[in-house]
């Protein structure tokens, strides 16, 4: 069985969390465009997966993800987040970070396959399709005897869509319980609060009403706690239901004038907001791209 090929331990991730919110910045600054709300409040879910919990070989990377755990971004509008922690596990170099949103680029806007770049396996960001499309990878495997699973990250605004209570209905029904989802509930989107937008009411009620077992972790930006809430959900995997993990995170974590406010969903900072930024995440031995 693979096992993850950082395994870092909590100080190290803490630190590659304060160099990913660097590359999302420098991202989103140097390309005029992108999304760093989310990309920032879900660092510390992303630096763990690839940096602890995922079993995944960047080297040898198989579009149909075979003998490995997958992982699909749903909400791809976050791509920075994603590109940040893909290149610094080794699935392309660092440098092409600078790319991002450039014309001819593998590092488009939203996650896309045309290009090629590895890590990437479907075109995301149309909102609503990735938690479809992640159990039907997870039936893939099931069919394969695959012992590995399938991870996949939707946003709470994304759950207004109603593709994802179509795969939230059958996931249970046909036991997908090779299949760990989670939600990043900020309660933020583009058009401001969901709650005014379009109030969710009781999120953890509505999945369990569905099938899914659920977890809740109100603080979605403390490492430790996302690491165990990950274990957790590995632990209840095959028992005939999909897991759906409730993470309330803080959009914007890390910059103070961007932490809870929607319009940072997608907005990038100008020179002056990005000085002040970045001044709050210093240098780490990682180094910049």
């Amino acid at each position: 069985m693979k096992r993850n090929p950082f395994r870092y331990d909590v100080a190290q991730m803490r630190l590659l969390a304060r160099q990913v919110r660097r590359d999302i910045l420098r991202m989103v600054y140097e390309a005029r465009s992108g999304h760093p709300g989310g990309s920032l409040g879900c660092t510390e879910l992303m630096v763990a997966l690839y940096f602890h919990v995922l079993r995944y070989d960047p080297k040898n990377f198989s579009m149909d993800g075979s003998g490995e755990d997958v992982f699909i971004l749903s909400n791809g509008h976050i791509s920075p987040v994603w590109y940040s922690v893909l290149a610094r596990s080794g699935y392309f170099p660092v440098e092409e970070l600078k790319t991002f949103r450039k014309i001819n680029s593998r590092l488009q806007g939203h996650p896309a396959t045309k290009e090629g770049l590895p890590g990437v396996r479907i075109a995301t960001g149309s909102l609503g399709q990735g938690l479809s499309v992640a159990i039907g990878i997870a039936l893939g495997k099931r069919l394969k005897n695959d012992p590995y699973l399938v991870y996949c990250l939707i946003g709470d605004g994304e759950a207004q869509e109603g593709q994802i209570w179509e795969a939230a209905q059958f996931a249970p029904h046909h036991k997908v319980d090779n299949l760990i989802a989670i939600m990043d509930w900020n309660y933020k989107q583009i058009d401001g609060d969901t709650r005014d937008v379009l109030h969710p009411r009781d999120m953890k009620a509505k999945w369990e009403s569905f099938g899914w077992q659920c977890f809740h972790l109100k603080e979605g930006n403390d490492l430790e706690k996302v690491l165990e809430v990950l274990k957790a959900a590995q632990e209840a995997t095959g028992k005939g239901r999909p897991i759906m993990i409730l993470l309330n995170t803080i959009m914007g974590k890390g910059v103070d004038f961007m932490e809870d406010d929607y319009r940072w969903h997608g907005k990038p900072p100008n020179k002056e907001e990005f000085e002040r930024a970045i001044a709050q995440l210093p240098v780490t031995p990682f180094g910049d791209f």
